[in-house]
Parts: C-alpha cells; sequence; structure tokens
C-alpha cells in the first residue's frame, strides 16, 4: 500500500484545527484522528480517496466540516446512515465526535470499502456498518434511520426520494451543499429546510437541514 507514512500533528495543532468548528475531543479522539489521517494518506497513494493531502487541511476540510454537525442537532444515541461515504465523511469523522452513535456508511465503490474496513477495525470503531451497494438498491424500512447524511454528491432528488422512505418520524436528512445547490434543494417541496448554515472557513459550502412534511412520510 506505499511507504509508510509518518504524522507530527501534535494534539494542540489538531485541537486548533478544528477549532472554529467549535469541536472539543479528548485526548483519545484525537489520537483516533491522527491515525485515521496517517492511513489515508497511506491509502490515498494507491486508491483514489481525497484531493487534499495536506494533513492540517485534512483535518478542517473533512474531520472539522464533518464533525461542525454536532453543534446543529444531536446525534448521539442516533442511527445514522451516510450516503456516498467514499473515506468516511462525514459518517466516521461523525462517529469519532460522537461515540454512541450508530452508523451505517454506504459506498459503492469495494475500494473504498475496503479502506472504511481498515479504519473502523484500526480505530476499535462499534456499531458501525459497510455496505458495499449504491443507496439505491438497498429496501429501507421507515425506521432504518433517525438522520441520512450526503456530503459532495449529487443527485439530490433521489436522496431525498429514499431518505423520506428510510426516516424515523421527525428523522433529518443532511446535506453537505454548495451555495448553488442550496437554493435550489432548499425549495423542494415536501419538505421542511432550516435555514442553511455557511460551514466555517468557507464562502461557498453549507451544512442543510430538512426534514419530511409529517404528511409526506409513507
Amino acid at each position: 500500500m506505499g511507504a509508510k507514512i509518518q504524522l507530527s500533528l501534535a494534539d494542540d495543532q489538531i485541537s486548533s484545527a478544528l477549532a472554529p468548528f467549535r469541536v472539543q475531543l479528548s485526548p483519545e479522539q484525537i489520537g483516533k484522528i491522527r491515525e485515521y489521517i496517517r492511513l489515508l494518506l497511506k491509502w490515498n497513494q494507491s486508491v483514489s480517496l481525497t484531493s487534499v493531502v495536506d494533513p492540517v487541511e485534512i483535518l478542517a476540510r473533512h474531520f472539522g466540516e464533518s464533525m461542525f454537525l454536532t453543534c446543529l442537532i444531536p446525534v448521539e444515541n442516533c442511527r445514522l446512515a451516510d450516503i456516498g461515504s467514499g473515506a468516511g465523511f462525514p459518517g466516521l469523522a461523525l462517529k469519532i465526535a460522537s461515540p454512541r452513535l450508530r452508523v451505517v456508511l454506504i459506498e459503492s465503490n469495494k475500494k473504498k470499502c475496503a479502506f472504511l474496513s481498515e479504519v473502523v477495525r484500526s480505530l476499535d470503531l462499534k456499531n458501525v456498518e459497510i455496505l458495499p451497494l449504491r443507496f439505491e438498491e438497498i429496501r429501507t424500512s421507515p425506521d432504518f434511520a433517525d438522520i441520512v447524511t450526503a456530503r459532495a454528491v449529487g443527485g439530490f432528488s433521489e436522496i431525498l426520494q429514499w431518505a423520506k422512505a428510510s426516516l424515523v418520524r421527525r428523522g433529518h436528512v443532511i446535506l453537505w451543499i454548495g451555495g448553488e445547490d442550496n437554493t435550489k434543494v432548499s425549495v423542494t417541496p415536501s419538505w421542511i429546510w432550516q435555514p442553511a448554515v455557511k460551514l466555517p472557513e468557507s464562502q461557498r459550502r453549507y451544512v442543510l437541514i430538512g426534514r419530511p412534511r409529517p404528511e409526506e412520510i409513507p
């Protein structure tokens, strides 16, 4: 999988990079992030996981933007389905930030699934399930998830249709989304949307949280 990668990220450097995202972590959680970044850069040499290769930028762009959700909506003790998990963001980053979160990672690329499995094993993360499928192939029930997340994926109409059939009553869909897409998605009928929240240190990316109107739930 390539040469061994050493990281010199100190605890305070990791904490400082995550501070704008209102994230406070224990030394154990910080250690998991350090090991995660090491694995990400190692695997990225042979599997296309991220175009961001600077460790400090990875902290902000991937971990910070993912974990920012924890100050917007309660996620502890929830079941979260992450569509198009890729390298594990936001799903596994949120799992590190909220250890009692139960996570289902949905990723159709088998090599990326192998990476996700390695991260879960190496970081000893419990209550994480990896589904090597496209989300459209997964038949769900209305109690499949409390939260459905999607970051850096398109096909929002299909995601919303799937989420509507998969969420518990008063469950939420959460999208990491660009400004133009936010304008389009936030007027989607049959959904109740909160005002989009701009991601810290970003001019054009937002977190958009919504839930189906009660009369629209199957």
